[in-house]
């Protein structure tokens, strides 16, 4: 069974392994999440497995409120979407908690990432600067846009200044170092996308 679960980013620690080595973790709160849709290929055209994650008090519509239903459990605040090649293996109603993963497991993490706002060049991609001497007309520049009489234009796709950040991340093939399921908590190896209390799917790594 393919395996996937909504979560929350706490923050960064580290922990020690057996040999002493330190190893930097992330703290993610695992569900628990409930499956309110099974889409197949007869109905839907491909087969995917739909979570919702954190129960939601108000501001709940009639159409809304009739999914939940249908699936027999209470609105939920974030709905988010699974695709499987054996979500039959799943059924309406059930409750997927963090104990589907376990130790020693590959996952790949989805979030947003931190938005930076507008940035030049040299934050944004990583260009150099030029000198900083007296004198110098040019210091953090983009740099030259493109040739001058052919094509005579900049071309698509040019790295310039602009928004940095604030887009959908995935990171792939993260190692899972721990599970509690007392406290539905699970610590992935290294760096996951956006910043703490941000919302994150996680799901069974496809490398």
């Amino acid at each position: 069974m393919k395996k996937a679960i909504i979560g929350t980013k706490l923050g960064m620690t580290q922990v020690f392994n057996e040999d002493g080595t330190m190893v930097p973790v992330t703290v993610i709160k695992a569900g628990p999440c409930s499956v309110v849709q099974v889409k197949t290929v007869e109905n839907d055209g491909y087969e995917a497995v739909q979570l919702a994650y954190e129960d939601k008090k108000k501001n709940v519509n009639k159409p809304q409120k009739g999914h939940y239903d249908k699936a027999g459990v209470e609105p939920k605040r974030i709905i988010k979407e699974a695709k499987f090649e054996d979500a039959s293996e799943y059924n309406l109603g059930d409750e997927v908690k963090v104990g589907i993963f376990e130790t020693g497991d590959k996952v790949d993490i989805t979030g947003t990432s931190k938005g930076k706002g507008f940035q030049g060049a040299i934050k944004r991609h990583g260009f150099g600067r030029g000198p900083m001497s007296h004198g110098s007309k040019y210091h953090r520049g983009a740099g030259a846009m493109s040739a001058a009489a052919t094509p005579a234009r900049v071309r698509k796709g040019k790295k310039l200044p602009g928004q940095m950040g604030n887009v959908r991340s995935t990171v792939q093939n993260l190692e899972v170092i721990r599970v509690d399921e007392e406290m539905n908590v699970m610590l992935v190896k290294g760096a996951v996308p956006g910043s703490r209390g941000s919302v994150v799917m996680i799901r069974q790594t496809v490398k």
